[in-house]
């Protein structure tokens, strides 16, 4: 099995994106793993729409940069909307 090249650039784009997100907010949460897997994700099928519209004018190879950026930015976004309206942890109670 081969691991091409935009599945690599895929997860160095997502985990760069991610690391941004949590710097900017300024605190990594309990979300921090499914913030870094949907940009993950979110950077590998940007790659891929990328490559069917053929509009990325940065490209590192056949890896569309700006395409993978805006589909990981929308991971995290999603990912971000969903744990602010999920419920609220409840308060440990002392014992």
């Amino acid at each position: 099995m081969a691991l091409g090249p935009a599945h690599v650039l895929a997860v160095l784009v997502g985990l760069f994106h991610a690391a941004l997100f949590v710097f900017i907010r300024g605190r990594a949460g309990g979300g921090t793993v499914l913030v870094l897997l949907a940009s993950i994700l979110g950077a590998w099928a940007g790659d891929a729409v990328g490559g069917r519209l053929g509009v990325d004018p940065l490209r590192v190879g056949d890896f569309h940069v700006v395409s993978a950026s805006i589909v990981a930015w929308i991971g995290i976004a999603f990912v971000a909307v969903i744990a602010v309206l999920g419920p609220a942890p409840s308060p440990e109670k002392p014992e």
